[in-house]
């Protein structure tokens, strides 16, 4: 039985509900409908295009703070390779139920060597190294670390390199593990923004 008919002048509810029960019975229906619409559009998007994520701690400072809202792009790495500088959001391989966010810094089949607060990167088109120009950190980055990568490796560091648990302790990232890449800051209102991919010049 249908809740219209063409003939009728007043819906069904009306005469089974009464008016002002009939009225209020349409209000919820048109309010499900939309809600149903809407999820059907948002809940695609939420769980396979684009992920809600907080920052938590200190560990990506300067240029990321605790309790900032960012949005991840989930669907940019199904069509092209993850970049260096891009910074990502994964799985760290000591902790599957956490979620932690970093800045990529070595990439598949290069190789990464930190030495004096200096990180050089070998590569088929850097042989004898290349250092990495990191304009957008303050902090002195310790280790003595010299790690080859391998064809689905990424090596992930913090910014604040003082306070981050990052590749330095817990070895290269598979690519599998990384969710996306930070593509949108909401909160705070006043640092909204995107992100733009730094400059290494040779390196890119």
């Amino acid at each position: 039985m249908r809740l219209f008919r063409a003939k009728d002048r007043d819906p069904l509810v009306y005469r089974w509900f009464g008016p002002t029960l009939g009225a209020a019975t349409l209000f919820a229906i048109e309010v499900l409908q939309i809600l149903v619409i809407a999820a059907a559009i948002m809940l695609p998007i939420r769980f396979f295009i684009v992920k809600p994520f907080i920052v938590q701690g200190a560990s990506m400072e300067p240029n990321y703070f605790h309790n900032e809202y960012l949005i991840i792009d989930q669907i940019t790495y199904q069509f092209r390779a993850i970049e260096r500088g891009e910074v990502v959001v994964f799985i760290p391989p000591n902790d599957q139920d956490e979620f932690y966010i970093k800045r990529v810094v070595g990439l598949p089949g290069e190789t990464v060597q930190i030495e004096d607060g200096i990180i050089t990167i070998f590569n088929s088109d850097h042989e004898r190294g290349e250092i990495l120009d990191e304009d957008y950190i303050e902090s002195y980055t310790y280790g003595d670390v010299e790690v080859e990568l391998g064809e689905e490796e990424y090596y992930l560091l913090g910014d604040n390199r003082l306070h981050s648990y990052d590749s330095r302790h817990i070895g290269s990232i598979e690519e599998s593990a990384i969710i996306g890449r930070a593509w949108f800051r909401g909160l705070p209102v006043d640092r909204i923004s995107t992100f733009e991919l730094p400059d290494y010049q040779d390196l890119n």
